[in-house]
């Protein structure tokens, strides 16, 4: 197999059709086929069945999608790393992160960025979403990871990751062993909100939630991050609403229990950047993300 024959496989997976994957690929249609053909022939299996609208992959064919799609993700990565090397891409890329994106969503994705760029120096600053901004204005940080960025015109963002958004309940309160929960369920409980600056914040969001269902909140502390929060659920001082993400904050005695909603609550992490920030060490950290994107299934994503 070809990295080009896995480009195509992939393109028409995606489109289901043959004849749209050629246009998008910019191929006539009868050598792709004839390619597709000829992989299948190669291994010995059929990936593809006809259905009346295309085609749709086999079992043989999924599977060999889900691999493909690491594959070109770890050519491409490898590509980029190539023209690092010999466009001398080294320096340093200040980061600004923010309370419950250390936990894992960010950390994950730079961990991919240092793989393969490892010249160039990854510095991290805790700053809310007003610092970020600010920072990055005065370009002493290339790149932001927050949620909830409002829009600005001298600002771009990308959606890193979606996160489902779940409750932590200390094991003594008797709702924590429900399998799930409405927010009916909890408008009596006294609830832990953050972050308590840089508005709109996730606190604004949960309490969006509750009043789209003409409920308000019974706020017991507005706290300023995700780990003091899940601290205080912990001491039975109430309830919080986490991103899933910031479940991995150890504490033995918090159950998190999933939401009812379709579709499901979730929230996202997103970075942002100057727009015209030109910097080749930003350009390659883009490519990464992208990269990243489509391996959790976000490529569409703006």
């Amino acid at each position: 197999m070809e990295i080009k024959q896995l480009k195509h496989f992939v393109t028409i997976a995606d489109e289901g059709n043959i004849g749209r994957a050629a246009q998008i690929l910019n191929i006539s249609q009868p050598p792709l086929t004839r390619q597709m053909q000829q992989l299948e022939q190669d291994l010995g299996l059929q990936l593809f069945k006809r259905t009346a609208k295309g085609v749709e992959l086999t079992d043989a064919g999924k599977s060999l999608y889900a691999d493909a799609v690491k594959i070109l993700s770890l050519a491409e990565d490898a590509t980029a790393r190539a023209k690092s090397a010999a466009e001398g891409i080294v320096g340093r890329l200040d980061i600004g992160i923010f309370g419950s994106g250390i936990f894992e969503v960010a950390p994950r994705m730079l961990q991919r960025f240092r793989f393969a760029f490892p010249n160039v120096q990854i510095i991290l600053h805790t700053m809310n979403k007003s610092e970020q901004i600010e920072a990055l204005r005065q370009k002493r940080i290339s790149i932001g990871f927050n949620r909830l960025i409002p829009q600005h015109n001298d600002i771009l963002t990308k959606t890193v990751a979606t996160e489902r958004v779940v409750v932590g309940l200390h094991t003594s309160n008797p709702l924590s062993r429900r399998n799930v929960l409405t927010f009916q369920d909890l408008v009596t409980e006294p609830v832990i909100l953050f972050p308590d600056a840089a508005r709109p914040n996730f606190a604004d969001f949960i309490t969006g939630l509750f009043h789209q269902f003409g409920l308000n909140p019974n706020v017991a502390q507005v706290v300023g991050d995700a780990a003091t929060a899940i601290a205080l659920v912990s001491s039975g001082f109430g309830i919080c609403f986490a991103p899933e993400s910031a479940t991995r904050y150890a504490a033995s005695d918090v159950k998190y229990v999933a939401l009812k909603g379709s579709p499901p609550i979730t929230i996202d992490i997103s970075c942002m950047y100057l727009k015209d920030d030109r910097s080749p060490i930003l350009k390659v950290f883009l490519g990464t993300l992208d990269n990243f994107r489509q391996e959790v299934g976000l490529a569409a994503k703006k």
